[in-house]
């Protein structure tokens, strides 16, 4: 599937999802594992927008979907702030309830749970790269 470039706002993420949506379909990925695909680049695609793309206007968020013989790959590019992904820590859920949890700040635990490969690349002058794999369940 050619890539696809959005403007990097909050109401583009609908046209994000959909485009993702269809190349997992493509890829012959079930109902659930589109649904993490789906659920996985909104989250990572919000937390562009919100967090390193804060106060810029005009940012950009590139995807590319590769339809592989065993899944999907999908690639966010984006040139806003970078985050050390390391340094966010593992959410603790001992003693807390349901209703406690906040639902702010579990997107990249979400992304690490919902996806079967998570890589980050923060180069110098080429901006931020965010590869997610699904792979087919067999």
């Amino acid at each position: 599937m050619p890539k696809r470039i959005f403007a990097a706002k909050l109401e583009n993420l609908s046209q994000i999802g959909a485009y993702i949506v269809q190349a997992a379909l493509k890829a012959g990925l079930d109902d659930e594992a589109v649904y993490a695909v789906q659920l996985a680049v909104d989250e990572a695609a919000t937390n562009i927008i919100e967090h390193g793309y804060k106060d810029v206007a005009n940012g950009k968020i590139v995807c590319c979907c590769e339809v592989m013989d065993d899944g999907i790959k999908v690639e966010l590019l984006d040139r806003g702030r970078q985050f050390d992904p390391d340094k966010i820590p593992e959410p603790s859920f001992d003693g807390i309830t349901l209703e406690n949890i906040s639902p702010r700040g579990l997107g990249l635990y979400f992304i690490r749970k919902l996806m079967d490969e998570v890589r980050f690349d923060f180069s110098t002058g080429k901006g931020n790269k965010l590869t997610m794999v699904k792979k087919k369940r067999k």
